[in-house]
């Protein structure tokens, strides 16, 4: 690791937050299941970078895949960074590094990396081409670059109850009120095209909620966090939706809970390329 490059800082407001709620989400994923797609090319010695890595959920993984290599996780929050080196140190994952960064503005030097990785980050990057230019300059020639991000308008509940359809609309925009990317799954491969990324393999995916227990948590997960008072707010200040609306959808999504054929899933999008 080198000295700093100088860049510009990417201000923005980051959709999820940081809550109790959303953090039971972020526990539930884990490399075998998010980064599947990338997994196969890994091997032991690499040194790879998890930008956004967050609480290290699927950093975990990544580091067990490339041991003795090295896994560096960056995220712009501290509390997320703390939450990664304490499951590093209760898995005996020496070969881990985390600290709190800038992904606009990466603190290691050119060719430093063999892969970098990333799952739901550059959805909610503004300018996403600034984060895949400074993570193209840290990979060596060849390296690899792996992102999995949210194809919103793939995402579904079924049955979907008249009207609930309009809060995953409501989402969506609220990810781009924040300057983000909803859709930024399907668009992957031409973004990777764009930051100058070479033989790009592009596929798609779903996070499906479907077992009793998916569908307890899915409700559970979706009263906590987005009828929480912080995102409500959020939601009325945008004029995306009225407390009315949104009392609506709560009462639909506590029916949904209750249809005996009740499922719902998250669309992903994954591309990955090389730096050439």
């Amino acid at each position: 690791m080198a000295e700093k490059k100088p860049a510009d800082t990417v201000t923005q407001t980051y959709t999820m937050g940081y809550s109790e709620e959303f953090q039971k989400l972020l526990r539930r994923r884990s490399a075998e299941i998010s980064a599947a797609h990338l997994l196969p090319h890994l091997e032991p010695g690499l040194r790879v970078l998890d930008f956004g890595c967050g609480p290290g959920t699927i950093s975990m993984g990544l580091a067990k895949a490339v041991e003795p290599g090295e896994l560096h996780g960056i995220d712009m929050e501290g509390s997320q960074i703390e939450i990664a080196q304490t499951a590093a140190s209760a898995g005996r994952h020496d070969n881990t590094v985390f600290l709190k960064g800038d992904i606009a503005s990466l603190p290691y030097q050119d060719d430093y990396f063999d892969v970098a990785h990333c799952h739901a980050v550059l959805m909610h990057v503004p300018d996403t081409q600034a984060v895949l230019t400074e993570v193209q300059r840290v990979l060596k020639p060849g390296g690899r670059i792996s992102s999995r991000e949210m194809i919103g308008a793939s995402s579904f509940l079924e049955p979907e109850p008249e009207d609930l359809g309009n809060a995953w609309e409501a989402f969506r925009k609220l990810i781009q009120l924040n300057g983000g990317h909803p859709e930024m799954g399907k668009e992957l491969k031409r973004a990777l095209v764009e930051a100058g990324f070479q033989d790009i393999e592009a596929s798609a995916s779903f996070e499906l909620y479907s077992t009793a227990e998916d569908i307890e948590f899915y409700h559970a997960f979706a009263s906590d966090w987005f009828f929480s008072t912080q995102t409500v707010a959020a939601l009325t200040k945008g004029s995306l939706a009225s407390q009315e609306q949104v009392e609506r959808w709560h009462t639909l999504l506590d029916q949904w809970k209750d249809e005996p054929g009740a499922c719902a899933a998250i669309g992903w999008g994954e591309a990955m390329g090389r730096k050439p």
